[in-house]
């Protein structure tokens, strides 16, 4: 079966949501299929029909209070009814103490209720988004990720090419690191790629010679960030003088990662070739194209021009 199960829902977002365990422990082991959300008011009147019970539920302040307002056996009945309808996992917005009749209706059917202080908007706004982020197609990928200028760009290259020095010359110059060497990509709503480090090994540069080195305490934090949107991918190679490279820039080539296609640009390395200047331009280039002007297709257009007015 696909999905996570809620312990891993937990272990990851503890901090990130504020997230108590007060119920249900021996539920952790459900597993949530679908990223979506739900608030249950409906559920807690009565109708329970098209309930959206594979989703994790959020009960707010107008949950809460419809609830203490209840005589208490109907309160129990209600809760009894909303527990089950075998949802994965329920949290309780701003802070609020759950009804007594929940908790124990919980610890018997083992369906996990948190805590959590956030209001109940921006605690549905991050667990969606979080859940997205963990449901979403991903893949790993050998590369070097920086932000130059705001393009996300991925550099890539075989052992030894110059990925690490490259990269460092970036952040020297100001723009910020998200991860050296391995890189996980994520398809986020299906139509752009997010990339970021392991946690483990994150703002750590591998640099032959020096060895580790902890690019956020050398540089600062404002040097480094913990993920960014994948824009541009270039590739280093060592210089092969029988290979015929990009010239004009008309042709533009594409990488495709779990199906998103990226445009790519292969750099040559070789002696005095100042990579990071290279890097920082093809980023400034990106940007403008996105703006609407190519300036390889303008010049090629100006050139026609003028040759068929010398024809005339």
């Amino acid at each position: 079966m696909k999905g996570l199960t809620v312990r891993q829902f937990y272990d990851s977002l503890r901090d990130k949501l504020d997230l108590k365990l007060v119920a249900g422990e021996s539920g952790l082991k459900r597993r949530i299929l679908i990223s979506e959300i739900n608030r249950p008011g409906l559920a807690l009147s009565g109708y329970v029909k098209f309930f959206a019970s594979r989703r994790g539920q959020v009960l707010g302040k107008v949950e809460i209070s419809y609830l203490r307002d209840l005589p208490r056996a109907r309160r129990k009945e209600r809760i009894s009814l909303f527990l089950r309808q075998k949802i994965p996992f329920c949290v309780v917005a701003r802070n609020y103490i759950p009804p007594p009749e929940l908790l124990s209706e919980a610890d018997r059917i083992g369906i996990p209720i948190f805590r959590s202080s956030m209001i109940t908007t921006r605690l549905l706004n991050l667990c969606t988004m979080a859940l997205e982020e963990m449901f979403a197609p991903s893949t790993t990928v050998i590369a070097n990720l920086v932000e130059v200028y705001g393009v996300g760009v991925l550099i890539l290259g075989k052992s030894g090419v110059g990925k690490s020095e490259c990269t460092l010359s970036l952040v020297e110059r100001g723009h910020r690191l998200v991860s050296d060497d391995y890189i996980s990509v994520h398809l986020m709503e299906g139509t752009y790629l997010l990339g970021e480090g392991s946690e483990l090994t994150r703002f750590h540069m591998e640099i032959r010679g020096l060895g580790i080195i902890d690019v956020r305490n050398l540089f600062g934090v404002g040097c480094v960030r913990q993920r960014k949107r994948v824009d541009l991918a270039v590739t280093l190679e060592k210089w092969d003088p029988d290979k015929e490279y990009e010239r004009l820039g008309l042709d533009e080539e594409f990488m495709t990662i779990l199906g998103i296609d990226i445009p790519h640009i292969v750099l040559p390395v070789g002696p005095g070739r100042d990579l990071a200047l290279l890097i920082e331009v093809a980023a400034l280039n990106h940007r403008i194209k996105r703006m609407g002007y190519h300036a390889a297709k303008v010049l090629d257009l100006t050139v026609q021009d003028r040759i068929r007015h010398r024809e005339r």
